[in-house]
């Protein structure tokens, strides 16, 4: 008789289940990931920020330019003169920061000394935004801005630079300071090539001492207006003196200026030059030089305007006996 053998399943041990699963180690150990993150965070987004940023926007800076589009100079004293003048910002990089007023020094490229000191209002840099900008000015250098009188009126071109140190501000990105260091290449009048005397009249009465007007055509390539006051003018024949010629409130606007003008002018002497058989004039045309006098703004003179006028060296050929015989003499 075979006996059955009951053979019983033993149980299995079971482990204990970890209290809490991933849920529980995150719990437990949240203030290690949370350090970790804080240093990702220092060490990725902060050298972005304040090395990175800066960087990015002083080059995008360096590489903008700057167009100035209009200048006008009215209101003139000595030491001071009133700035109308519209500028062109040209950035063509896909940052287009707010940058915030700033004193910009204005100096002649080259020269360490400031001729003026002017505010630039807050812009934003996008290509092409205008910055207006209307104030008076202080001249802080009298012999720099001599210089720059001399190289508006005396030259076909002449560099400016406009330094200052503006703040900056991309979208969310902190401010940061910058450094704004431009040089604009202004036309100047370029002494005043293409100057006439268009038209004359010998007058046989004197109005009040002069006893000669007519009309000056007085060209300005650039983009800069100019009142320069009363201004006097000498004239000259072959290195004799004969008078001078008078322009009151002078504005020289951008484009072909004509303008009216009185002088006095010594009829003997020249009547006595077109007299002289060995005279070169006995045609009748007499070439005058026109050399700078000066320029006087509401009774002050214009110590700039004026060392700018007297080195210019002007002709004017103009039909003297016509105009004698028109004038009845």
């Amino acid at each position: 008789m075979s006996e059955k053998v009951e053979v019983m399943d033993t149980p299995k041990e079971t482990t204990p289940a970890k209290s809490g699963g991933v849920a529980g180690h995150f719990k437990k150990w949240w203030w290690v990931y949370l350090a970790v993150l804080i240093v990702v965070v220092l060490v990725v987004v902060l050298p972005v920020v304040y090395v990175a940023y800066p960087k990015i926007a002083q080059k995008d800076i360096n590489k903008s330019s700057l167009e100035v589009t209009s200048m006008v100079i009215s209101k003139p004293t000595a030491d001071s003169f009133y700035l109308n003048q519209t500028q062109t910002i040209i950035n063509h990089a896909s940052y287009h920061p707010k940058l915030y007023a700033f004193e910009a020094a204005v100096s002649m490229l080259g020269l360490t000394s400031t001729v003026a000191k002017v505010l630039v209002p807050t812009s934003h840099a996008n290509n092409g935004a205008e910055i207006h900008i209307e104030q008076t000015v202080n001249i802080t250098d009298a012999t720099q801005f001599d210089y720059f009188a001399a190289y508006l009126l005396g030259t076909e071109e002449f560099p400016l630079n406009i330094y200052g140190k503006p703040h900056l501000k991309e979208g969310s990105l902190p401010k940061i300071s910058v450094t704004y260091n431009k040089t604009v290449v202004m036309k100047g009048l370029n002494q005043l090539e293409g100057f006439e005397v268009t038209g004359f009249n010998i007058l046989t009465t004197e109005e009040d001492g002069k006893n000669m007007n007519g009309t000056l055509l007085i060209p300005n390539p650039s983009v800069v207006t100019l009142s320069m006051g009363n201004v006097t003018l000498n004239l000259g024949v072959e290195g004799t003196a004969l008078g001078y010629i008078y322009v009151e409130d002078l504005v020289l606007a951008p484009g072909n200026n004509s303008v009216p003008m009185t002088a006095t002018v010594n009829e003997t002497s020249i009547i006595e030059m077109l007299s002289s058989n060995s005279s070169s004039l006995s045609d009748g045309v007499v070439p005058f030089t026109i050399t700078g006098n000066s320029s006087v703004y509401d009774g002050v003179v214009l110590p700039y305007f004026t060392a700018a006028l007297q080195a210019l060296n002007l002709t004017a050929s103009l039909n003297v006996t016509e105009a004698l015989v028109e004038a009845g003499l």
